[in-house]
């Protein structure tokens, strides 16, 4: 489904802080896969996320989905097969709006723009469906602006308008790292039940060691731009968070620390 292969990346290069982060770095995702990507500061799992998403350019390799390359797509154009929910709330919804134009907006990712009113009436009982499955009672506020929502309630928008339209790829970009320990729950619950659902191809970094065990069907560490445990599901299930840890230990005394 999705393959990234000899991919090199160099940061801040002809400085002093130049930097090689991914040299000959391959990575296979198989079609329904969950995969949790772990790791330390700097390991490179973020940049991961970046170079999928085409936010960064590759120095060199190929990313490819269904077998055909993706490296030449804008970002924009990988958006119509790549959902994705970053850290911040405040980047997958639109504050200024409410909360009916921002499922209309999502409803409409990849369509053809036009003089036609953004929000299609008949599908507001659609929209009103798919918010009372967050149990957060926002179906009974279409007309309330997103900026005035909580952290949470925005999170959980974000999560449902980002698979709203046919996707390849689910993109969980640490989506649960700004919220308080309840609403971090709430928001793992409902996205492995989307993700169960709708079968997507997900990549999750997360820097909660237990939903990294708890979630998914495989489990990548990264380490200095190399993933240095691969753990498949059978392996996944043998795996406790005390053991993570000590993988992390041994990483941290290598380093220095």
């Amino acid at each position: 489904m999705l393959k990234l292969e000899h991919i090199c990346k160099t940061y801040n290069k002809g400085t002093v802080n130049e930097t090689t982060l991914f040299s000959d770095f391959n990575l296979q995702v198989k079609k329904g896969e969950f995969i949790s990507v772990i790791g330390s500061n700097g390991s490179g799992k973020t940049s991961i996320l970046n170079l999928i998403c085409g936010s960064i350019p590759l120095d060199s390799g190929d990313i490819k989905v269904r077998g055909e390359s993706i490296v030449k797509l804008k970002e924009y154009q990988r958006s119509k097969i790549i959902g994705r929910v970053f850290q911040d709330p405040a980047k997958g919804t639109c504050p200024s709006m409410n909360i009916l134009q921002n499922m209309a907006m999502a409803d409409n990712k990849g369509k053809a723009f036009n003089l036609t009113s953004g929000v299609n009436k008949k599908r507001i009982s659609y929209y009103k469906e798919q918010l009372s499955r967050l149990h957060l009672g926002l179906e009974d506020k279409l007309y309330v602006k997103v900026g005035a929502l909580s952290g949470g309630q925005r999170q959980a928008m974000a999560l449902l308008m980002s698979t709203m339209t046919p996707l390849d790829f689910l993109i969980l970009d640490e989506h649960t790292a700004a919220l308080d320990p309840k609403t971090s729950e709430i928001i793992m619950e409902l996205t492995n039940e989307i993700v169960q659902e709708k079968q997507l191809t997900t990549l999750m970094v997360t820097h909660n060691l237990r939903h990294a065990v708890e979630y998914g069907n495989r489990l990548i560490m990264m380490h200095q731009g190399k993933a240095i445990l691969d753990l498949d599901m059978q392996k996944k299930k043998e795996t406790k968070i005390e053991d993570i840890l000590g993988v992390f230990n041994e990483i941290s005394i290598e380093c220095g620390n």
